[in-house]
């Protein structure tokens, strides 16, 4: 015997953090590929199609609940935004428009790196420039993620997603020269 009934919503509910709707520890260092697997397992309970025949407004709650599934993954998947809503969970936001204040130390790098990028007319130049920035920022997520899982500490945790956002825009402009080299290397048939 077969049954029409719609099937059961989740537990868990829209209100609840990214990482409770995930059934993940509220941590910064997270696996992602239990991550992906709790997001595949999570969109499968919610996926609309499994709702088409339950009317529309189970359809309308479904499609919220994909929806709200798949915002939490991408939030939470990328370290940047996934540290950036834990700083904000925990009562300090980024105030990334208005607070943009960095240590001189950091500006002086940026500002090296910037000219570094203006001297480098060869794509091995750029490469050098990536790794290094690279390895940079590696050390900074590092950084960041001891600051939220051992120490918790917000305010320089937000510090440094802020730091990070600025080496994050930097590399892509280290792709754009990059790929402006590569066009400029392709002959003409």
């Amino acid at each position: 015997m077969t049954s029409d009934a719609a099937p059961a919503q989740p537990v868990v509910r829209l209100e609840d953090d990214d990482f409770r709707l995930l059934g993940l520890p509220p941590r910064q260092a997270l696996d992602l590929a239990e991550l992906a697997r709790r997001w595949k397992a999570l969109q499968a309970q919610v996926h609309p199609d499994r709702f088409a025949s339950a009317g529309a407004a189970a359809q309308r709650l479904a499609m919220q609940w994909a929806l709200r599934v798949n915002e939490a993954y991408q939030r939470l998947r990328q370290p940047l935004s996934r540290a950036a809503y834990l700083c904000q969970l925990h009562g300090v936001p980024l105030d990334a428009e208005r607070n943009t204040a960095m240590p001189v130390a950091f500006l002086m790098q940026q500002m090296a790196w910037r000219e570094a990028l203006e001297a480098a007319t060869t794509a091995q130049a750029v490469a050098t420039l990536a790794s290094e920035v690279q390895a940079h920022q590696r050390a900074m997520l590092a950084t960041l993620d001891q600051l939220i899982d051992q120490r918790q500490d917000w305010p320089a945790a937000a510090a440094q997603v802020r730091a990070l956002m600025f080496v994050a825009r930097f590399s892509e402009d280290l792709c754009d020269r990059q790929d402006r080299l590569d066009a400029a290397s392709v002959l003409p048939y």
